[in-house]
């Protein structure tokens, strides 16, 4: 019995510590700012691509002579 205390009051500590986790650390928001940072490069290449700049284009020239 005596283990499942031990085990019980190490879990308890676990999430007290979790609970008091109040926001991200530096190091955190850096590697997230990087991530966005790669993420928006790699969708502004997608967007300014021929194919999908032409489908864009398509769409939207489309949408402007559509009667009313």
């Amino acid at each position: 019995m005596a283990g499942r205390a031990t085990v019980c009051g190490w879990w308890r500590e676990r999430r007290e510590a979790a609970r008091r986790d109040e926001g991200m650390t530096t190091s955190e928001y850096a590697v997230g700012t990087i991530a966005a940072a790669g993420f928006a490069a790699i969708l502004y290449k997608i967007v300014t691509s021929g194919a999908v700049s032409g489908a864009l284009e398509s769409v939207i020239g489309k949408a402007l002579d559509a009667p009313f």
